[in-house]
């Protein structure tokens, strides 16, 4: 084990190609509420997004105690991609607690988004968690999921939490090669597998609008307990699409994890040592004194490592 690992998922990051719209989707659909605006004008932001020169703006909003940051780069990149699939690498979704799916999904058909799952929201028998739950995209692409857990179901806190949306469970990302993201997840990284199980059956299929779905699920806490947490899956069937070598963070598929971190140098002596991959030009430090650096995993999902 490392004694340089992850805290805490501090928040999740999408790029966005409006704003504007963005924020108000997640406002007025979803209950998120905005806490920070910030414009980035600074070189240090554009070594960490790794694109030198870079300039943007964020909006930071939260529900409950969980918090998601929207992104827009001046220089625009690449839309989401047109055709994709809940089992194409790039999928990372956001997954949204409610009180009520029936209501939550009511209060979504009133706002502008793209169905992933058929015929509303699924219910998933015992071997696959015995959620509610429903895929949808954003204005921009970016997959998201409504869940409600049962009585006995889902970590403690969501059961005494008020609203019809109360906060981000978890954020889920395809991945390659499991045991391979799960060594660089929990020795690397110090997260802990807590759960792991094989999802398949009709109403699977439903969820993710794909055939003959085989999906395996393992999900990973941070020090830190509590929500959000990490979870990885892998489509045994279908076969995904990998990420794009040439993904940029201006690109609109380009989510990313936001991971406060103990010991960032140390850590990035590991990624230097075993060759992983790097976005930004080693750390970077800011004006107020912050340290980050930017990374990738093995199947190419971006990751923010800001020190605590």
């Amino acid at each position: 084990m490392s004694a340089a690992g992850v805290l805490r998922l501090q928040r999740i990051s999408r790029t966005v190609s409006d704003l504007a719209r963005a924020a108000a989707f997640y406002r007025d659909a979803l209950d998120f509420c905005v806490i920070d605006e910030v414009k980035h004008d600074d070189d240090a932001w554009g070594e960490l997004m790794g694109i030198a020169g870079a300039r943007g703006q964020s909006v930071t909003m939260r529900l409950g105690e969980q918090d998601l940051e929207l992104v827009a780069f001046e220089l625009p990149g690449d839309p989401y991609p047109s055709e994709n699939s809940s089992a194409d690498r790039w999928f990372q979704h956001v997954a949204i607690v409610v009180g009520d799916i029936g209501d939550a999904y009511t209060q979504l058909c009133a706002h502008s988004f793209t169905p992933i799952s058929e015929a509303g929201p699924q219910r998933l028998p015992l071997t696959s968690g015995g959620v509610s739950a429903f895929k949808f995209r954003d204005p921009d692409g970016h997959p998201v999921e409504l869940i409600h857990f049962s009585v006995g179901t889902g970590n403690a806190i969501w059961h005494h939490e008020q609203g019809l949306f109360r906060g981000i469970d978890h954020s889920a990302i395809d991945v390659a090669d499991m045991e391979r993201s799960i060594d660089f997840y929990t020795r690397v990284l110090d997260l802990r597998v807590v759960s792991r199980s094989v999802n398949s059956g009709t109403e699977q299929a439903r969820l993710d609008h794909v055939r003959n779905a085989l999906v395996e699920v393992v999900a990973l806490q941070p020090t830190i307990e509590g929500p959000a947490h990490l979870e990885l899956l892998r489509y045994v069937r279908p076969k995904g699409r990998p990420i794009p070598a040439d993904v940029k963070s201006s690109d609109v598929v380009a989510d990313r994890l936001i991971l406060q971190v103990h010991d960032l140098p140390r850590l990035l002596r590991v990624f230097e040592n075993e060759n992983l991959m790097m976005i930004s030009p080693g750390m970077v430090t800011f004006a107020d004194g912050q340290n980050a650096a930017h990374v990738r995993d093995p199947t190419g999902h971006s990751l923010i490592l800001m020190e605590e």
